[in-house]
This record gives structure tokens, sequence and C-alpha cells, in this order.
């Protein structure tokens, strides 16, 4: 080794040293539940348990919109997204040890994980790395759901859906209207109803005329964004939703993502996301959210936990020297 390059040597040694270790801890995990459930339910906190044993010393936060549970559960029903999305983003900015994580994960159950999404392209601060959905309405649903014989909030969500989507009163209060997606069957696209009504939907897959440059900015910057269709849902219509696919009323012909303009285009970053091997499509046997330990287990172990150890300065620089 020539004097010279001994002396950079030596000096790259030197710089290398005084960068920090990368640490170890797994980052902070973003939950948010689904419609009729709540922040305390026993099942989510059998899924914090869950990622803790995968990645121990996981810090799980999950999203709620009021501290008492049975109103935290009414607003999954009622209430106007958009204001939900905003308190998220200020309660994640403001939480402590959220805000000042260098990034966390997000697990969004049914209608939790299109509203993460819209965290993610609305605010991202904290930064998500990975972004994993079971069951969403990612484009969308067709129909609405059946609700139990007492369950009377969902009834009466339900009712006032089916009265009047598209009126003000109900894209304002009524959750499930607000990701419901009525399409103009000859082209594919969303009817002018849904496009000049929808308060939130339509907005988040940026399928306007114009078109927010910032959601699709955000949303690429995921490392991974997976996404699980379970194969037996019949309360999610259509199913494939979950993985943006359209579906025809009439012939019930599946339009795959990459076929639709909200890929080609690239709405909100779909494709960027996929050319660099970070949009995951998959399947789960089963009803909607039918999950078992196993399935999450592997998830967690595989998309969640420390940041992924990445080659130091030293190693980038020296490549295959022989010292």
């Amino acid at each position: 080794m020539y004097p010279t390059t001994l002396t950079a040597f030596l000096a790259l040694l030197s710089s290398a040293a005084a960068i920090p270790a990368t640490t170890s801890d797994p980052l902070p995990l973003v939950i948010w539940h689904g419609l009729g459930d709540n922040y305390l339910a026993e099942g989510l906190r059998e899924v914090g348990e869950l990622a803790e044993k995968v990645h121990p010393g996981t810090f799980v936060y999950n999203v709620r919109l009021d501290n008492d549970a049975s109103s935290d559960r009414t607003a999954t029903f009622f209430g106007n997204v958009t204001v939900q999305l905003a308190q998220v983003c200020a309660d994640l900015a403001a939480h402590p040890i959220l805000s000042s994580a260098p990034a966390i994960d997000a697990l969004g159950f049914s209608q939790g994980g299109q509203f993460l999404r819209g965290y993610v392209e609305r605010c991202n601060n904290p930064p998500v790395r990975s972004l994993v959905t079971f069951g969403s309405q990612h484009n969308g649903i067709a129909k609405f759901q059946a609700c139990g014989p007492t369950d009377w909030l969902c009834k009466g969500a339900m009712g006032l859906l089916r009265s009047s989507a598209w009126s003000s009163f109900v894209q304002n209060r009524v959750v499930p209207a607000q990701y419901y997606r009525e399409i103009n069957e000859s082209t594919g696209l969303g009817s002018d109803s849904y496009l000049e009504h929808s308060n939130f939907l339509a907005d988040i897959n940026n399928e306007r005329e114009l078109k927010n440059q910032t959601y699709k900015k955000n949303l690429s910057t995921l490392e991974k964004f997976v996404m699980f269709v379970f194969t037996e849902d019949t309360t999610v219509i259509p199913k494939e939703t979950g993985w943006f696919s359209e579906v025809n009323a009439t012939s019930e012909e599946v339009t795959r993502i990459q076929d639709r303009k909200i890929y080609k285009e690239d709405w909100i970053g779909l494709k960027q996301l996929d050319e660099k091997g970070a949009l995951v499509f998959k399947n789960i046997t089963g009803e909607h959210m039918h999950l078992n330990e196993d399935d999450l287990e592997e998830t967690f172990r595989k998309y969640f936990g420390p940041l992924r150890k990445k080659k130091s300065v030293l190693q980038e620089v020296l490549g295959d020297w022989e010292l």
C-alpha cells in the first residue's frame, strides 16, 4: 500500500469510527383497527403482544380517535375521515416515542389500512418504513356490508349510506361512505358523482384531474407496501379492492392494478414502488379478518423489526480491497 493511499485509508478509518452504530432496536409499530372495533379490543392487544414477542422491545401504539373505547368504536362508523386523519397525524407527530424514532412501521386492519395509507400520503411524520394492510379497501367498496342483528350503530350507518351516499351530509358523517366507489362501467373510471362528492377515497387515490404530487412523493418512499387479500372474503365487496384491482359489476371481469391508469400514469407512486420491488401482493386463506398467529408472526418477522443493516461507509469505499 502506497504512503498516500495509506494516509487516505487512515483518514477514512478515523471518520468511519465517528459514525454511530446502527441501532438494533425495533421500530415502533402503529396499528389502526377496522370498522366496529376499538383500540382497547382484546384482539388488538394480542396482536401487539405478538409483535413484541417476535421483536422484543417493540413499542406498539394503537390508533384511537377517542380515549373512551365505546366512543372510539362509534368513530369507526360516524365521523369525517379527513378530520379524523388530521387528528391522527397530529397525535403521532406529538407522541414522544413515535416522533423521536427514525421511522415507524404501520399495520392496518380492514378500513384502517387505507386510512394508514392516507396518513403516509398526507402527513408521514413520523415517516413510515413498511405499511402492511389486511383486507383493506384501497380501491373502495361497491356494496355495503351486512350488519349484525343488534348492531344498531352499523345499521344506522349503512342505512344512511344506502339512502343518499353522495349527499354532503352522508359524505361528512358516515365513514364507509367515504370509501364507497361508484364506477362508470364503460370506462372503468370513477363515476361523475363519485369524483365530485367523495370526501376521502377519490382524493387519496388521486383520481381527480388535479393530482396532488405530495401523495405520490410520500407513498413512494415506503420500503415495503404489503397488501393481503382474504381468498374467501364476503364482507369486502369486491375483495380485489385490497390490491387496487377493478371488478366490472356486470361481467365480473377483474382488471389488475398494472392495467389501470392509477398504476400506468402513477398517480400515487404505486408503479414506482413496484419497480423497486416494494409492492407486495399476498393472499391469505379464509374469510375477512380470519387471521391466525402463524400468518401474523411471519409478517412481523419479515417486514417489521429493526432498521435493515446497511453497509458502512468503510465497507462501501473499501469494496474488495485486501489489507
